[in-house]
This record gives C-alpha cells, sequence and structure tokens, in this order.
C-alpha cells in the first residue's frame, strides 16, 4: 500500500499544536484532491513553504481521501484556505461564506473528454451505450459540465465515479472505461504513459478556474497578506518554478462576481450538483 508522507498525514495534528502552543498565526490550506494526496502534497508543499516565508503566515497543508470528502470538508468549514473548483466556490461561498482572494492567471478551465488515443471514437456521439468515468460527482469541468453536455445531445451512457482525475486517466488508459472527463492541467501533469495514450475527443468553452478562497472566520488583514504573497509569486524565477510544478502561470487576484456564470447555471437533470437544500446527500453517487 502507498504510504504517504508522514508530514501529510501529521498535518492537521502540527496546525493544532502550533496554534495551542505558541501566538503563530497558523491557517490550513485544503486543496481538492484532483490527484492523489502525497502528488497533491509534492507539488503544493514547496509552494506553500514560499509563501508562508514572504507572508509570515504559517500554512499547513491539507487534503481528503477523495473530492465528496472534500465537500464535506467545505460545508463543514474545515479549511481556513481552500483551493476549490468554480462550482464548489458558487455552493460554499454561499452555504460557508467562503470569499475568493485568487485564481490561476491567464487563462479560463475547460471539461475534457478524452480517450486512447487509438479508439475508433471521433465524436462525441460514438459514445453512446459506452461506459464513461468522471473523478467524482461535482467535480466541476471533468464531470458535472461533460456530463451536462452529454445530457444536451441526448447521448446515453454507463456512468462511473473514481477517486481522481489520475484515476480517470488510468481507467481509459488501461481500457477500463471507453471515456472520461478531465481538465487540461491535471492531463498535462498525469504519467506520460497516461498522456502518451491518450487523445482528446472534445473540450468545453472556458469558465473561470479555481480560486483559493478564505473561510470567514480568517482575519481580512491576513487574507490579504496571502493574497499578496500568492499574487507575488511570478515576480521571481523561484516562484514561478514553483508555479509551473502545479501548470500555473501566475494567481492573480479575483473577487466573488468572477464567478457568477458558474452560480447562473442550469443543472436540471445532471445528477451530484451541490444544492444547499440537498447537500447532505448530495455527494453520493
Amino acid at each position: 500500500m502507498h504510504r504517504l508522507p508522514l508530514r501529510l498525514l501529521a498535518a492537521p495534528l502540527l496546525a493544532l499544536g502550533l496554534a495551542q502552543g505558541s501566538h503563530a498565526q497558523v491557517l490550513t490550506l485544503g486543496v481538492v484532491p484532483q490527484q492523489p494526496a502525497a502528488k497533491l502534497y509534492s507539488l503544493w508543499q514547496p509552494l506553500i513553504e514560499q509563501v508562508r516565508s514572504d507572508s509570515g503566515i504559517e500554512l499547513v497543508f491539507k487534503t481528503a481521501v477523495d473530492i465528496p470528502a472534500f465537500e464535506d470538508g467545505l460545508r463543514r468549514g474545515d479549511y481556513d484556505l481552500a483551493y476549490m473548483n468554480p462550482y464548489h466556490y458558487a455552493v460554499f461561498s454561499r452555504s460557508s461564506g467562503y470569499n475568493a482572494l485568487v485564481a490561476q492567471a491567464p487563462g479560463r478551465l475547460k471539461g475534457l473528454i478524452v480517450v486512447r488515443r487509438d479508439s475508433r471514437f471521433k465524436r462525441l456521439e460514438d459514445l453512446a451505450g459506452q461506459r464513461l468515468v468522471f473523478p467524482s460527482p461535482a467535480a466541476f469541468a471533468a464531470s458535472l459540465i461533460t456530463r451536462r453536455e452529454l445530457a444536451a445531445r441526448g447521448i446515453p451512457v454507463e456512468v462511473r465515479f473514481v477517486r481522481s482525475h489520475d484515476s480517470v486517466y488510468f481507467n481509459v488508459q488501461r481500457g477500463f472505461a471507453a471515456a472520461g472527463g478531465g481538465v487540461w492541467r491535471t492531463l498535462k501533469s498525469t504519467t506520460p504513459e497516461a498522456r502518451e495514450a491518450l487523445r482528446v475527443l472534445w473540450q468545453s468553452p472556458g469558465y473561470p478556474p479555481h480560486p483559493i478562497a478564505a473561510h470567514p472566520r480568517v482575519p481580512l488583514a491576513l487574507q490579504g497578506r496571502v493574497q499578496q504573497a500568492l499574487i507575488r509569486l511570478a515576480d521571481s524565477e523561484r516562484g514561478r518554478k514553483l508555479l509551473e510544478r502545479l501548470r500555473f502561470q501566475a494567481f492573480a487576484a479575483t473577487v466573488d462576481a468572477d464567478y457568477a456564470e458558474v452560480a447562473a447555471l442550469d443543472w436540471q437533470g445532471i445528477p451530484g450538483t451541490l444544492e444547499p437544500s440537498e447537500e447532505a446527500e448530495a455527494h453520493t453517487p
């Protein structure tokens, strides 16, 4: 069984110990588990350490076993700061009060449907009756947007949910599913073997990218310090290298209004949405 780094397993205890044992300002940063936890930790921890150094705020990495568990954490307000998908923000900015600070810049988020490079599928309509895999019911671009497109075209498919974007690519690569949903950033950062084996069959229009948002309990002064440290990463060679590891060019300031178009989308008939009145059971496939 793959073992997580000790520091990753200990992160919540570290945050608690620092908060109780000193006057250090400690904030947890929850990262949506688009990829396995150990991989996320290796990608995000160096950037977190740089932001910690630049801002003077102790940041502690956190994630969850899968995206539905991460959604539960957002619902409870487990994370002081959270890197979440745009649909998560549209829901949890209302129900939990999260406030957008920064988002990836430049660029727009696009959902993808990928197939094996050597498959016979040329159009979305060719997938009728096939098994498709998605990272979770409420993964925005990789699951909600892609399934919305299939439903709009009247293409019936067998839907299965897996733990992460990397799991989607693995299942399609190995032929366990005919196609799957993803996004460009995770496709580009998956294994070379998977990238070589897959091709993009369809991509969506662009939407606002994932924000990093703050829970309302975080003082505005600390929110501002973290925001500025994230934005300044692109000003140094080291910062740009840390961003490049995540397939980012830079962070730019963002505000709640930037996600109005996501909040306005109609999800009628698409299972897995997280409307506030249904949150208790919405994460169950």
